[in-house]
């Protein structure tokens, strides 16, 4: 499985960014998709969620109302739409995936890198 994330760069406060996840390796049925995010000096923190095989969505409260998580299952691409992007918001984005449910995601891409300057 590869997780390729893009997308990341340097934006303006209350700008926009779109993240890209390029997921291969397998088919993505069962599995949830995600964003995660770590900040300097800080622990990496879940931001958004998806279902592959349904709608379903989660958010972590610091984001809901201005990042919007979706899929393009032809593509097998995810993506996250920042909006009303904050200073705090910088941070270095990771894509990850998982069949389990559990606490723990199974795979991991790379990180890309989001700097929000005030």
């Amino acid at each position: 499985v590869q997780l390729q994330a893009s997308g990341g760069g340097l934006v303006q406060a209350g700008g926009s960014l779109r993240l890209f996840c390029a997921a291969s390796g397998r088919t993505f049925s069962g599995y949830r998709m995600g964003w995660f995010r770590q900040a300097p000096g800080k622990e990496r923190e879940f931001v958004a969620t998806i279902w592959w095989s349904s709608r379903i969505t989660y958010y972590a409260d610091s984001v809901k109302g201005r990042f919007t998580i979706a899929k393009d299952n032809a593509k097998n691409t995810v993506y996250l739409q920042m909006n009303s992007l904050k200073p705090e918001d910088t941070a270095v984005y990771y894509c990850a995936a998982d069949r389990s449910g559990g606490q723990v995601w199974d795979y991991w891409g790379q990180g890309t890198l989001v700097t929000v300057s005030s």
